[in-house]
């Protein structure tokens, strides 16, 4: 059983960041990440960053390799990822500001990630880099080599569904408050650009990652998103309630507003949609309520 926790700060403005990013226990974290083209982010980062960023990979650190029974990016090995972290200078002690180009959807899956591994300590950029830059604030070209940090992991199993745990229960799905982070279109099977199958789980609901975000990529304020939240969640806000998308990304943003409103903290369905149909007899919800 996961607590109901008190509200906590998760974002952070891009002036407020600037700040604390001189003090010498302050990391950013660039995040930045294109589906389409997986070298892009990185290239990003090479050219320009904040100053003294680190880049964690979307494919290569906050995922897991790929087989044919999991979703496209399955937890990565606790190992692997601390012996990946603790040379880039982030260590148990230090506070992080994760990033992406602008909605946090890919830097919400990294807050998520260390969260996962037991560290709170993490605030994501409201706004991303293009918001940053928006302001005129410092960016470098410099790869800045941090000291070797100890980061001790304190994984919390507790805070994952898996596609076994649905299975043995699908009927039930519905009690579990899953919300989908993914755009109606996908969620009600009439478009699939990414995966190749249409469709959602059945009794999981739709809540697009989007409708928490301004059209410049900055998010909502929280009066707004806490409000669009526990609709979807039936007004109940001490309900334990979980997360999903297409493969567990967008669907970390919609746990942040969760743990910045003071609601239960969400379970997350890492697997998502694009596990969920790796196996053809598991049954597919294509319309609104199923």
């Amino acid at each position: 059983m996961i607590e109901r926790n008190c509200k906590q700060r998760v974002l952070i403005g891009p002036e407020s960041a600037y700040e604390r990013l001189k003090e010498t226990d302050w990391v950013a974290v660039d995040c930045r990440f294109d589906l389409g083209d997986p070298e892009a982010g990185r290239r990003r980062y090479e050219a320009e960053h904040l100053p003294g960023a680190v880049y964690l990979d979307l494919d290569k650190d906050l995922a897991g390799p790929v087989t044919h029974s999991t979703g496209r990016h399955p937890l990565p090995c606790v190992d692997r990822i601390t012996a990946t972290i603790a040379p880039l200078g982030i260590g148990n002690s230090s506070n992080l500001i994760v990033y992406d180009d602008h909605t946090g959807a890919i830097a919400a899956r990294a807050w998520w990630i260390f969260r996962w591994l037991g560290h709170n300590q993490v605030h994501l950029l409201d706004g991303g880099f293009r918001r940053w830059c928006n302001l005129g604030l410092e960016t470098s070209r410099r790869i800045t080599q941090h000291p070797l940090a100890q980061f001790v992991a304190k994984p919390r199993p507790e805070l994952v569904v898996t596609t076994a745990e649905l299975e043995a229960d699908i009927d039930g799905i519905r009690h579990l408050n899953l919300l989908d982070a993914r755009s109606g279109v996908r969620f009600r099977g009439e478009d699939e650009p990414i995966d190749p199958v249409a469709g959602h789980v059945p009794g999981g609901r739709n809540l697009p990652f989007e409708e928490f975000l301004a059209p410049d990529g900055s998010w909502l304020p929280l009066k707004l998103r806490e409000e669009r939240l526990l609709t979807a969640l039936g007004g109940e806000r001490s309900a334990d309630w979980s997360v999903m998308c297409g493969s567990g990304v967008t669907a970390c943003h919609l746990a942040v507003t969760g743990i910045e409103a003071g609601l239960r903290e969400p379970r997350v369905y890492v697997g998502s949609w694009s596990e969920w149909i790796t196996d053809p007899g598991r049954p597919l919800g294509t319309s609104k309520e199923g």
